[in-house]
């Protein structure tokens, strides 16, 4: 596949690594703060970027991935911040999802990896209510798995290194693998490769996916830009 693709503006951050579409805007994670930004989604200003809308500090850590769901944000907290900033008590000392609210950045939840290590990406599922999609990085794999609980109910394997955003589809599932510049269409039931996106060398790297319509929004947090990928 051949999509289009388009920067629109720059995040908020220096370092964007998670990002979500809603009705009001998109959320913006900072992978150096572990802050998140609402902003609107809008032609930029004369500077590159658009309306800050709200901005509220997290207890997450060197997050990579951001997801929307259940009225609130999920964060993935990949271990501990000392790479960026000083350490909190509140880091996750490795992988951890924390549930968020939107509003106060107060944690309402949270939970471990499945099978330990770190993670680059998630997706709350909004075609299966109460489930979640949750990367494990050491088992280079994609968890499935039901929020009441936290269980794993289903797991599909990974085709390439270094895996990050993710969006749901009706008919499969899209994976960012950043280091090969690819965003995959895979099959829910085994992971089967259905569809691939290359994005160029001239493009900002991808990281952070999101659902935007009908298209795909990514952010590049080498970069700072917001790119969309129209179909």
């Amino acid at each position: 596949m051949k999509p289009k693709i388009e920067k629109i503006f720059r995040a908020p951050y220096s370092v964007p690594n998670g990002l979500q579409v809603i009705d009001e805007g998109v959320w913006i994670v900072d992978q150096i703060t572990d802050r998140v930004a609402l902003v609107e989604l809008a032609e930029s200003s004369n500077y590159g970027v658009t309306k800050l809308i709200r901005d509220v500090p997290t207890e997450s850590s060197n997050t990579s991935g951001l997801a929307y769901g259940d009225d609130a944000l999920w964060l993935a907290a990949n271990g501990s911040g000392s790479m960026w900033r000083q350490v909190r008590h509140t880091d996750a000392n490795e992988g951890e999802i924390l549930k968020v609210d939107p509003q106060t950045g107060q944690t309402l939840q949270r939970y471990k990896i499945p099978d330990g290590g770190g993670t680059h990406g998630l997706e709350y599922d909004h075609y299966e209510n109460g489930y979640i999609w949750v990367e494990t990085l050491k088992d280079k794999v994609l968890h499935k798995v039901r929020i009441s609980d936290w269980s794993v109910q289903h797991t599909i394997p990974l085709p390439y290194e270094r895996a990050h955003g993710v969006v749901r589809f009706e008919d499969g599932i899209w994976v960012v693998h950043t280091s090969d510049r690819l965003i995959v269409k895979l099959d829910l039931e085994d992971g089967s490769e259905l569809d691939q996106i290359h994005v160029p060398a001239e493009y900002p790297e991808p990281h952070g996916l999101s659902l935007s319509g009908n298209d795909l929004l990514y952010c590049d947090a080498t970069s700072g830009w917001v790119v969309k990928i129209m179909f």
